[in-house]
């Protein structure tokens, strides 16, 4: 039974984040003319979309999670932990590159907003914590105690990079629909067909990180640190 309910609600996540990698390009395809790389606003319309692929969805991979990587070695694991979130920020950097070149060849004001500044937070966090986890937990010079001492803390910037880009992403949802539902035939205070994709778009973000967290926070779900009987290992058994 834990071990279905764990299933069920990790590939909930994943479709949930497929949804939202998917309404995302739809967005910017139908109401706002899809994707150039050539320094116009559709240049713009990449940032959006590799934001949400990006510090979102493949932030939030949840490796450790499945029941398969608590036995054997964990180096490969950690490894794939590593790329996935090395190819979230890669993405994550695309799409800041997006918007500042839009900025630059509009001569836009960079960082004056709420949404950027949650955003260039977020990265920088991000970066650190990559930086940081591969020294620290890949590299194998490191410590055990060392590792054992800076673990948590790394997981709870886990959880607060993840908070901030959800942030970050519904800011810049209500943000781009400020900017361009501002004439008085299609107001955003009317809600039209746009603003209500949108701000559904938005709703589903939450409920993806809201789904994260439940995930993260079910104790039985965690690997067990080894040689240490915890709640957690009945569900290994009945992955078996």
């Amino acid at each position: 039974m834990a071990v279905g309910w764990f299933y069920l609600s990790f590939y909930s996540l994943w479709f949930l984040g497929l949804m939202c990698i998917i309404l995302t390009i739809y967005w910017v395809q139908l109401w706002h003319g899809g994707f150039a790389w050539d320094g116009t606003l559709l240049m713009f319309n990449y940032h959006p979309v590799f934001m949400v692929v990006g510090s979102v969805v493949l932030y939030t991979s949840l490796l450790y999670r499945l029941p398969q990587s608590w036995v054997g070695p964990k180096l490969p694991w950690k490894i794939g932990h590593a790329m996935l979130h090395l190819l979230a920020f890669i993405l994550t950097v695309l799409g800041l590159v997006a918007v500042f070149q839009l900025h630059r060849r509009s001569r836009i004001t960079n960082l004056y907003s709420l949404h950027s500044w949650l955003g260039i937070v977020t990265v920088f966090l991000f970066a650190c914590q990559w930086f940081l986890g591969f020294v620290v937990f890949l590299l194998p010079w490191m410590s055990v105690w060392l590792r054992s001492l800076l673990k948590p803390i790394h997981v709870f910037f886990g959880v607060v990079i993840l908070s901030l880009s959800i942030a970050s992403v519904i800011s810049g949802i209500n943000e781009k629909l400020f900017f361009s539902l501002n004439n008085a035939t299609q107001p955003y205070s009317n809600l039209p067909s746009e603003a209500i994709f949108a701000n559904s778009l938005g709703m589903l973000v939450v409920v993806f990180g809201l789904l994260v967290l439940y995930i993260l926070l079910v104790s039985s779900w965690k690997r067990p640190e080894p040689g240490i009987l915890t709640e957690g290992q009945p569900l290994l058994r009945d992955g078996e």
